[in-house]
């Protein structure tokens, strides 16, 4: 195979969702800038799908402290405390950017930006566009990125990084969606991918959230941490069959739905009687799946979201997008229940970045859901969207200031995924077979409940799929066993760190382990994982 376009530019920005637009834009004030898109441009993302908000401290009674407190102990501590810092001090500025260039959120009768209660807050801090917030913060990053000289290249999969004769990341390499190969060169790479969780059989994410970035980052020898971490959102649609996990969002609860069970108990009592349905996610997600296995869930395997006894016209105008979507599954959520049950939604670990988002590569910086640290072992709703804004600005700037890069590209890397490639074609499985196996093996024995056997077990199952030989019938069909590929590397990271955590905290919850009832003074710190590091770093996060 050939190369058949070089593309040169100061920063490349892999990723179209809120963290790689914003990093593109801020990128453009320093020179040439390419954005690459698996689908396209702010249309594949999960940016787009976000539903609840943004979470940004705007009022007088609530604090940048108690934001930060609030981050802290709904990530068990676990998270990075620089990076909190960052994000709660600089979130109300990068909502004020928004505002600025156009974004229209919801506001009060006094014309302030409105704010709804999400789980694990102490005051109302998700600031919103009915449930369409996250399309509203994409539409107006698109128009902001229109006016900048960025050059979009879309529908193109990102295959691998690329690194130079010093190991700095100079690049990557990818395929057209006619399965013709580009490779893009540049001084400064962005890894903005989002999330992996379509490694699930249930899952909130787009098809795009195959885990990309986490792959390719490994593969380039980036360090890792967390990646045991992963949030199952508690409320995700049960039927059709085809809708299933389909994001019922936190809103429909911060707007006072009531969960349920089959015997219409406010079940909640049980878990988290001072929070009820405003506890955090994790504790919801596993609440809503022992009821279920206790038996007290509804014929379809879930429970009942209700919000009945709200006015219609609350509903119509806060919750406009929960409304059609049951409406086309023939539910009208105005008059009976929504039936919801936990989906894989978001993963908290991800590649280790400093506050400037800089990862352990040189020349590679990374921003949004494949950067870890922020959300410790369980991520607050509204604190996603606010994540993409705070750190996409920062991975374009200190992206933009990178000097010039000097070094070759390693031609030997490049002639390695040209045989990959070509081994495609000699291939025996369909790519299809393997990813389906694959979501059912992390779905059956990496989900919300953990211990040491289910996951050796699928370890070893991962493994048998990673060896499989993937067959591409065509040269379009390249991209497909690359991210089949990807997927199984990111699901084999989920178990190895899973199996190195030997105790239940936040979002990790291992049967065969004691909880950390004091997570701030636990022993076990960031779990990190490289080609070259694999291991528990034993420290106590501070507070």
């Amino acid at each position: 195979m050939l190369v058949d376009e070089i593309v040169d530019t100061h920063v490349l920005v892999v990723g179209s969702g809120g963290a790689g637009i914003r990093a593109a834009i801020e990128a453009s004030r320093y020179g040439d800038v390419v954005l690459v898109s698996k689908t396209i441009a702010g249309k594949g993302g999960c940016t787009t799908m976000a539903e609840g908000g943004y979470n940004a401290v705007l009022r007088d009674q609530d604090s940048i402290d108690v934001h930060r407190e609030d981050t802290l102990a709904g990530g068990a501590y676990l998270n990075d405390p620089e990076l909190v810092d960052i994000l709660v001090h600089e979130a109300p500025e990068r909502m004020d950017d928004l505002i600025r260039w156009g974004a229209v959120f919801d506001v009060t009768t006094e014309c302030q930006v409105a704010q709804r209660p999400f789980g694990g807050q102490r005051f109302p801090r998700t600031c919103y566009a009915g449930d369409r917030t996250g399309h509203e913060i994409i539409m107006t990053l698109l128009e902001r990125l229109d006016a900048t000289d960025t050059h979009i290249y879309q529908e193109v999969t990102v295959i691998d990084l690329l690194t130079d004769e010093n190991g700095a990341v100079a690049g990557v390499i990818a395929l057209d969606r006619d399965g013709e190969v580009v490779l893009f060169r540049a001084d400064a790479t962005v890894l903005a991918t989002g999330g992996g969780t379509q490694v699930y059989d249930i899952s909130t994410n787009s098809a795009a959230g195959t885990g990309d970035g986490f792959a390719m980052a490994y593969r380039a020898g980036a360090e890792l941490i967390d990646m045991e971490m992963v949030q199952f959102h508690p409320t995700g649609a049960v039927y059709p069959y085809d809708a299933r996990g389909r994001l019922v969002t936190e809103a429909v609860r911060g707007e006072g739905g009531l969960l349920m069970n089959a015997r219409r108990e406010r079940f909640m009592r049980r878990y988290d009687p001072e929070r009820m349905e405003l506890s955090t996610r994790d504790v919801v997600a596993r609440a809503i799946a022992t009821e279920v296995l206790e038996g007290r869930g509804t014929a379809r395997g879930g429970v009942y979201l209700d919000v009945t006894h709200l006015p219609a016209e609350t509903i119509e105008t806060r919750l406009p997008v929960m409304l059609e979507q049951f409406l086309a599954f023939g539910v009208d959520i105005r008059r009976e229940p929504m039936e919801v049950a936990p989906t894989a939604h978001h993963i908290m670990g991800g590649l280790r970045i400093t506050a400037e988002c800089r990862t352990t590569l040189p020349g590679l910086f990374a921003c949004g859901e494949v950067a870890g640290g922020v959300h410790g072992a369980n991520r607050l709703g509204g604190n996603a969207l606010a994540e993409t804004q705070v750190f996409g600005k920062r991975a374009g700037e200190f992206a933009g200031m990178s000097a010039a890069r000097s070094g070759r590209i390693d031609e030997a890397r490049v002639h390695d995924i040209f045989k990959m490639l070509d081994g495609f074609y000699d291939g025996v499985v369909k790519p299809a077979d393997v990813r389906k196996d694959l979501k059912l093996t992390m779905w059956n024995q990496a989900g919300i409940f953990r211990n040491a056997a289910d996951l050796r077990t699928a370890l070893m199952q991962v493994r048998r799929l990673s060896d499989r030989r993937l067959y591409a019938a065509s040269s379009d069909n390249l991209a497909e066993c690359c991210i089949v590929r990807n997927m199984c590397t990111t699901a084999s990271l989920i178990i190895r760190c899973a199996m190195l955590r030997p105790e239940s905290r936040g979002a990790h919850m291992r049967l065969d382990a004691e909880v950390a009832t004091e997570p701030a003074k636990s022993p076990f710190g960031h779990t990190y994982i490289s080609l070259t590091r694999d291991g528990i770093e034993r420290r106590e996060v501070a507070a």
